[in-house]
């Protein structure tokens, strides 16, 4: 049985509730490492062996386009999946491709001040969101 938050982010979307719905974004959000379409596949062909591929980039397609998860594309065009909603941005590894949530209100503020004064001719900034791309270091 899926998960009540799962139903209801759906039901609040506007979507039936199916079994291939429920699974896709349980996985997105109980994997949470910001998972690739063939991630996603492969951790729910554990469950649902004969789930077509096809499906899975259609259900995917839909929640990003209801705003039920994000995109993060990487440096190698790599598409992952985000359902944090709260603002954050992303610490993007080019060790490992891996990307990780990264929160900061001072940052978040330094950012909403600077483009409040700055004038971008033709525009108004409604958001935003920082890759912050490096490498790991070993600290051995």
């Amino acid at each position: 049985m899926a998960n009540k938050t799962v139903i209801k982010i759906l039901t609040d979307n506007g979507l039936k509730v199916t079994p291939q719905r429920t699974a896709v974004l349980e996985v997105i959000m109980d994997l949470n490492n910001h998972p690739t379409a063939d991630e996603i596949v492969q951790y729910l062909r554990i469950s649902y062996p004969h789930i077509p591929i096809g499906t899975v980039y259609k259900i995917l397609d839909k929640f990003f386009k209801l705003g039920i998860i994000d995109k993060v594309k990487t440096d190698n065009d790599l598409i992952r999946y985000d359902p944090v909603k709260t603002r954050h941005h992303h610490i993007y590894s080019t060790n490992n491709n891996s990307i990780q949530d990264f929160y900061d209100d001072n940052l978040d503020m330094i950012l909403n001040e600077y483009f409040k004064k700055k004038n971008i001719p033709g525009f108004i900034v409604e958001d935003f969101k920082l890759q912050i791309i490096g490498k790991e270091m070993n600290n051995t």
